[in-house]
Protein backbone atom coordinates (compact mmCIF):
# COMPACT_ATOMS: atom_id res chain seq x y z
CA UNK A 1 0.00 0.00 0.00
CA UNK A 2 1.38 3.39 -1.03
CA UNK A 3 0.99 6.11 1.57
CA UNK A 4 -0.30 9.37 0.61
CA UNK A 5 1.00 12.76 0.45
CA UNK A 6 1.64 13.70 4.21
CA UNK A 7 -0.47 17.22 4.76
CA UNK A 8 1.98 19.14 7.18
CA UNK A 9 0.34 21.48 9.72
CA UNK A 10 3.90 22.86 11.12
CA UNK A 11 7.94 23.39 9.26
CA UNK A 12 9.97 24.37 11.74
CA UNK A 13 12.55 22.34 13.44
CA UNK A 14 12.52 23.08 17.82
CA UNK A 15 15.78 24.85 18.28
CA UNK A 16 15.38 26.40 21.99
CA UNK A 17 14.45 24.51 24.77
CA UNK A 18 10.41 23.78 26.03
CA UNK A 19 11.34 25.80 29.60
CA UNK A 20 11.45 29.26 27.14
CA UNK A 21 8.20 28.85 26.36
CA UNK A 22 9.46 29.58 22.55
CA UNK A 23 9.17 26.64 21.32
CA UNK A 24 7.15 22.95 21.14
CA UNK A 25 6.96 20.98 24.51
CA UNK A 26 6.61 18.08 21.82
CA UNK A 27 6.57 17.78 18.26
CA UNK A 28 6.13 15.18 15.69
CA UNK A 29 8.10 15.77 12.23
CA UNK A 30 6.87 13.70 8.96
CA UNK A 31 5.92 10.78 11.69
CA UNK A 32 5.18 7.46 9.30
CA UNK A 33 3.88 4.38 11.46
CA UNK A 34 3.15 1.13 8.82
CA UNK A 35 1.51 -2.04 10.94
CA UNK A 36 2.49 -5.46 8.65
CA UNK A 37 1.35 -8.60 8.68
CA UNK A 38 2.50 -11.20 6.68
CA UNK A 39 2.23 -9.41 2.82
CA UNK A 40 -0.17 -6.98 3.70
CA UNK A 41 0.74 -3.74 5.36
CA UNK A 42 -1.70 -1.16 7.21
CA UNK A 43 -0.59 2.58 7.11
CA UNK A 44 -1.82 3.60 10.06
CA UNK A 45 -0.09 7.61 10.01
CA UNK A 46 0.97 8.65 6.54
CA UNK A 47 3.32 11.52 7.84
CA UNK A 48 2.22 13.83 10.40
CA UNK A 49 3.88 16.81 11.09
CA UNK A 50 2.68 18.46 14.28
CA UNK A 51 3.70 21.05 17.38
CA UNK A 52 2.30 21.53 20.94
CA UNK A 53 3.47 24.74 22.78
CA UNK A 54 3.79 24.12 26.80
CA UNK A 55 0.42 24.74 28.31
CA UNK A 56 -1.40 23.96 25.80
CA UNK A 57 -4.70 21.82 25.57
CA UNK A 58 -5.32 19.84 22.54
CA UNK A 59 -7.86 17.89 21.12
CA UNK A 60 -7.18 15.10 18.67
CA UNK A 61 -10.24 14.02 16.80
CA UNK A 62 -10.56 11.67 14.11
CA UNK A 63 -12.98 8.40 13.01
CA UNK A 64 -11.92 4.78 14.01
CA UNK A 65 -8.89 3.87 12.71
CA UNK A 66 -7.63 7.36 11.53
CA UNK A 67 -4.80 7.03 13.55
CA UNK A 68 -5.17 8.58 17.47
CA UNK A 69 -4.10 5.94 19.36
CA UNK A 70 -1.15 4.79 17.19
CA UNK A 71 0.11 9.05 17.43
CA UNK A 72 -0.50 9.10 21.19
CA UNK A 73 2.00 5.93 21.58
CA UNK A 74 4.48 7.80 19.35
CA UNK A 75 4.69 10.59 21.24
CA UNK A 76 5.02 8.59 24.68
CA UNK A 77 7.84 6.48 23.20
CA UNK A 78 5.59 3.45 23.61
CA UNK A 79 5.90 2.71 20.22
CA UNK A 80 8.71 3.75 17.46
CA UNK A 81 7.87 5.54 14.52
CA UNK A 82 8.22 3.66 11.02
CA UNK A 83 9.85 6.78 9.65
CA UNK A 84 10.08 10.81 11.19
CA UNK A 85 10.93 11.45 14.73
CA UNK A 86 9.46 12.92 17.85
CA UNK A 87 11.12 15.69 19.45
CA UNK A 88 10.45 16.45 23.38
CA UNK A 89 11.63 19.63 24.53
CA UNK A 90 13.78 20.00 21.26
CA UNK A 91 15.89 16.79 22.11
CA UNK A 92 15.13 13.72 19.62
CA UNK A 93 13.41 10.50 20.86
CA UNK A 94 15.07 8.81 18.43
CA UNK A 95 18.85 9.73 19.63
CA UNK A 96 17.99 8.43 23.24
CA UNK A 97 19.04 5.14 24.40
CA UNK A 98 16.66 2.51 26.10
CA UNK A 99 17.23 3.05 29.97
CA UNK A 100 17.23 7.49 28.55
CA UNK A 101 13.48 6.21 27.19
CA UNK A 102 12.77 4.39 30.27
CA UNK A 103 13.08 7.47 32.52
CA UNK A 104 11.26 9.70 29.61
CA UNK A 105 8.34 7.29 29.99
CA UNK A 106 8.68 7.48 33.62
CA UNK A 107 9.32 11.22 33.97
CA UNK A 108 8.04 12.85 31.86
CA UNK A 109 5.16 11.70 30.38
CA UNK A 110 1.62 10.96 31.81
CA UNK A 111 -0.86 8.11 30.21
CA UNK A 112 -4.59 7.84 30.81
CA UNK A 113 -6.23 4.74 28.81
CA UNK A 114 -9.83 4.62 27.80
CA UNK A 115 -9.96 1.54 30.02
CA UNK A 116 -8.25 2.37 33.23
CA UNK A 117 -6.37 -0.85 33.14
CA UNK A 118 -5.94 -0.91 37.22
CA UNK A 119 -4.89 -3.79 38.78
CA UNK A 120 -7.92 -5.89 40.61
CA UNK A 121 -5.66 -6.94 43.66
CA UNK A 122 -4.61 -3.49 44.69
CA UNK A 123 -6.23 -0.69 46.48
CA UNK A 124 -6.24 2.96 45.09
CA UNK A 125 -3.20 4.29 46.82
CA UNK A 126 -1.53 0.81 45.90
CA UNK A 127 -2.56 1.31 42.41
CA UNK A 128 -1.39 5.19 42.36
CA UNK A 129 1.92 4.61 43.99
CA UNK A 130 3.04 1.67 41.60
CA UNK A 131 5.16 4.16 38.85
CA UNK A 132 6.69 5.25 42.04
CA UNK A 133 7.65 2.21 43.45
CA UNK A 134 8.30 1.06 39.94
CA UNK A 135 10.92 4.39 39.95
CA UNK A 136 12.58 3.08 43.20
CA UNK A 137 10.93 5.55 45.51
CA UNK A 138 10.07 3.76 48.75
CA UNK A 139 6.87 2.46 49.77
CA UNK A 140 6.09 5.32 52.33
CA UNK A 141 6.78 8.06 50.02
CA UNK A 142 4.90 6.60 47.20
CA UNK A 143 1.83 5.65 48.86
CA UNK A 144 2.52 9.29 50.52
CA UNK A 145 2.20 11.08 47.09
CA UNK A 146 -0.72 8.42 46.19
CA UNK A 147 -2.90 9.26 48.88
CA UNK A 148 -2.44 12.76 48.03
CA UNK A 149 -3.06 12.52 44.28
CA UNK A 150 -6.06 10.87 45.63
CA UNK A 151 -7.64 13.62 47.56
CA UNK A 152 -6.97 16.01 44.87
CA UNK A 153 -9.22 13.93 42.45
CA UNK A 154 -11.66 13.41 45.17
CA UNK A 155 -10.92 9.89 46.18
CA UNK A 156 -9.59 10.43 49.72
CA UNK A 157 -11.85 8.51 51.23
CA UNK A 158 -11.75 5.57 49.09
CA UNK A 159 -8.21 5.01 48.78
CA UNK A 160 -8.31 1.50 50.46
CA UNK A 161 -10.94 0.60 48.60
CA UNK A 162 -9.64 -2.09 45.47
CA UNK A 163 -10.63 -1.17 41.99
CA UNK A 164 -13.69 -3.88 41.76
CA UNK A 165 -15.05 -1.58 44.67
CA UNK A 166 -15.19 1.60 42.70
CA UNK A 167 -17.01 2.93 40.32
CA UNK A 168 -16.49 3.55 36.57
CA UNK A 169 -16.15 7.20 37.74
CA UNK A 170 -14.18 6.51 40.40
CA UNK A 171 -11.87 4.33 38.54
CA UNK A 172 -10.62 6.49 36.05
CA UNK A 173 -9.84 8.97 38.71
CA UNK A 174 -7.62 6.83 40.36
CA UNK A 175 -5.87 6.15 36.74
CA UNK A 176 -5.66 10.00 36.26
CA UNK A 177 -4.43 9.93 39.75
CA UNK A 178 -1.62 7.27 38.54
CA UNK A 179 -0.64 9.04 35.83
CA UNK A 180 -0.08 12.41 37.23
CA UNK A 181 1.65 11.10 40.44
CA UNK A 182 5.25 11.28 39.21
CA UNK A 183 4.45 14.70 38.17
CA UNK A 184 4.65 14.61 34.12
CA UNK A 185 5.25 17.99 32.47
CA UNK A 186 3.46 16.13 29.27
CA UNK A 187 -0.43 14.32 29.72
CA UNK A 188 -1.68 12.17 27.17
CA UNK A 189 -5.25 10.50 26.98
CA UNK A 190 -6.51 7.92 24.71
CA UNK A 191 -10.74 8.22 24.70
CA UNK A 192 -10.55 8.75 28.65
CA UNK A 193 -14.23 9.14 28.84
CA UNK A 194 -15.19 6.80 26.34
CA UNK A 195 -16.62 4.37 28.84
CA UNK A 196 -18.42 6.78 30.92
CA UNK A 197 -21.74 8.09 31.11
CA UNK A 198 -22.55 11.05 30.29
CA UNK A 199 -22.66 12.85 33.82
CA UNK A 200 -19.07 11.10 34.24
CA UNK A 201 -17.66 11.76 31.11
CA UNK A 202 -18.71 15.84 32.38
CA UNK A 203 -17.28 15.34 35.08
CA UNK A 204 -13.71 13.75 34.04
CA UNK A 205 -13.16 16.65 31.56
CA UNK A 206 -13.62 19.16 33.63
CA UNK A 207 -11.41 17.42 36.36
CA UNK A 208 -8.80 16.90 33.29
CA UNK A 209 -9.42 20.60 32.89
CA UNK A 210 -8.52 21.84 36.31
CA UNK A 211 -5.74 19.63 36.75
CA UNK A 212 -4.17 20.80 33.13
CA UNK A 213 -3.99 24.38 34.35
CA UNK A 214 -3.39 23.98 38.24
CA UNK A 215 -0.32 21.57 37.52
CA UNK A 216 0.56 23.61 34.50
CA UNK A 217 0.69 20.49 32.17
CA UNK A 218 0.86 20.26 28.50
CA UNK A 219 -2.36 17.81 27.23
CA UNK A 220 -3.07 16.20 24.59
CA UNK A 221 -6.64 14.51 24.57
CA UNK A 222 -7.46 11.91 21.92
CA UNK A 223 -11.82 11.70 21.76
CA UNK A 224 -14.41 11.14 19.53
CA UNK A 225 -16.24 13.65 21.78
CA UNK A 226 -16.40 16.64 19.63
CA UNK A 227 -18.08 18.53 22.22
CA UNK A 228 -15.77 18.28 24.89
CA UNK A 229 -13.13 18.60 21.92
CA UNK A 230 -14.21 22.31 21.21
CA UNK A 231 -13.59 23.13 24.53
CA UNK A 232 -9.73 22.37 24.63
CA UNK A 233 -7.61 25.28 23.37
CA UNK A 234 -7.25 23.97 19.76
CA UNK A 235 -8.50 20.82 17.72
CA UNK A 236 -6.25 18.70 15.71
CA UNK A 237 -8.11 16.05 12.98
CA UNK A 238 -6.41 13.48 11.86
CA UNK A 239 -8.25 11.38 8.80
CA UNK A 240 -6.48 8.66 6.82
CA UNK A 241 -3.43 8.75 8.43
CA UNK A 242 -3.30 12.38 8.08
CA UNK A 243 -3.42 15.42 10.02
CA UNK A 244 -5.61 18.29 8.82
CA UNK A 245 -5.00 22.20 10.48
CA UNK A 246 -8.73 22.39 8.98
CA UNK A 247 -10.62 21.92 12.77
CA UNK A 248 -13.69 24.00 12.07
CA UNK A 249 -14.35 21.90 8.52
CA UNK A 250 -13.85 18.33 10.24
CA UNK A 251 -15.96 19.11 13.07
CA UNK A 252 -18.76 19.97 10.78
CA UNK A 253 -18.53 16.76 8.93
CA UNK A 254 -17.76 14.83 11.35
CA UNK A 255 -21.14 16.17 13.38
CA UNK A 256 -23.11 15.84 10.07
CA UNK A 257 -21.91 11.76 10.16
CA UNK A 258 -23.18 11.37 14.05
CA UNK A 259 -26.37 12.86 12.89
CA UNK A 260 -26.60 10.40 10.13
CA UNK A 261 -26.09 8.04 12.90
CA UNK A 262 -22.47 6.77 12.50
CA UNK A 263 -20.47 6.44 14.98
CA UNK A 264 -17.13 8.37 16.03
CA UNK A 265 -16.70 5.47 18.34
CA UNK A 266 -13.16 4.44 18.68
CA UNK A 267 -13.05 0.35 16.76
CA UNK A 268 -9.68 -1.23 16.61
CA UNK A 269 -6.71 0.76 15.96
CA UNK A 270 -7.48 4.05 16.37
Amino acid sequence: MTSPTAATVETQQPRISAATGAQPLVRGEALRKVFRSGESEVVALAGVTLAVAPGEMVALIGPSGSGKSTLLHLLAALDTPTSGTVYFAGNSLAALAENELEDFRSHAVGFVWQRHQLLADFTAAENVAMPLLIRGNTAGEALSSARAWLEEVGLADRAEHRSGELSGGEQQRVAIARALVTRPKLLLADEPTGDLDERNTESIFELMQRLHRSHHLTSILATHNLSLAQRADRVLALEHGLLTSDDAGFAHRASGRVAAGESLAPEGRG
